[in-house]
């Protein structure tokens, strides 16, 4: 069974966190302060994971060299599902790799192809924004929802983020727009084809077994079972589930460094994940990528 979140394991036993976000993509702090404010909480390592992007990794590297403090390089992926879209963790990606950078570029470039329509819609329902803005306001960085969200509230469209995504951004909402998205599958080949692996992200009720054993068979490697969005009862389920099935487990916060868009996002570190799981992940990659 898994852990609380708090008061069981010491306080004092090295954690790390494997789910942070920069500006890279929609992460609100440079992936340096990331860094700056994962050393504060005391982790032990982090793991750096941005929207189609490992453009953040280099800077946080530097940073934590001088911090002690070890970074994962890792990418937060979106594949189809048969809800819509799931999001898939890769780890271990390394910097610089064509075939990384060629399929993050599509991927980007697809963001940027829906950053225009949702403008488009949120024109259509007579709101004054432009793509312009958008583009400004994501600054080079993996275009997403929460840049747009950023916006709307800046302008005074809405009073938060959440707003913005309940009166337009969300799924089935006036200026939603569905990405193209790439199988699981693909996903899972070009991550394990440079040696990472391969996990799921908070799947919360839609984590079944069958779900589970299914992501197994087209290459998944562990399953994110502590979230922010996890309530216990997912925690513990999820957690049984990956055991029975010899999966990995990973966690983290999903750190934006601000207000979530469906508060799924928590502050760094907050998920006590043990450095044990980081471990597991470093023993099970040296026997993915022995010769």
């Amino acid at each position: 069974m898994d852990q609380p979140r708090c008061g069981v394991r010491p306080l004092t036993a090295p954690t790390v966190d494997l789910h942070l976000h920069s500006t890279a993509s929609d992460g609100s702090l440079p992936p340096a302060e990331v860094v700056r404010r994962a050393a504060a909480a005391n982790l032990t390592a982090i793991a750096l994971t941005d929207h189609d992007s490992v453009a953040g990794v280099t800077e946080a590297v530097v940073t934590a060299a001088d911090l002690g403090l070890r970074v994962v390089s890792g990418c937060e992926f979106s594949v189809a599902a048969p809800w819509g879209e799931m999001h898939v963790l890769g780890y271990f990606i390394p910097l610089g790799h064509a075939g990384v950078e060629e399929f993050l570029e599509r991927c980007r470039a697809d963001r940027l192809r829906r950053a225009r329509e949702i403008v488009e819609g949120l024109q259509a329902w007579g709101v004054d924004i432009t793509a312009d803005e958008i583009l400004a306001e994501a600054n080079g960085a993996a275009i997403g929802r929460p840049h747009v969200a950023r916006v709307l509230v800046r302008r005074g469209t809405v009073p938060t983020m959440d707003e913005a995504f309940q009166q337009f951004l969300g799924r089935g909402r006036p200026a939603f727009v569905e990405k193209v998205l790439p199988t699981f599958k693909e996903v899972a080949n070009l991550v394990h084809g440079v040696g990472g692996i391969v996990s799921a992200a908070h799947l919360r009720e839609r984590a079944s077994r069958s779900l589970l054993i299914r992501l197994k068979d087209e290459g998944l490697d562990a399953v994110e079972t502590r979230h922010p969005s996890h309530s216990p009862d997912h925690r513990s389920r999820i957690t049984d589930i990956a055991l029975s099935l010899n999966l990995l487990r990973t966690g983290g916060s999903d750190w934006h460094g601000g207000g979530g868009a469906d508060n799924s996002h928590s502050s760094v570190g907050s998920e006590m994940v043990p450095l044990e799981w980081l471990d597991a992940m470093d023993t099970f990659r040296a026997g993915l990528i022995s010769p």
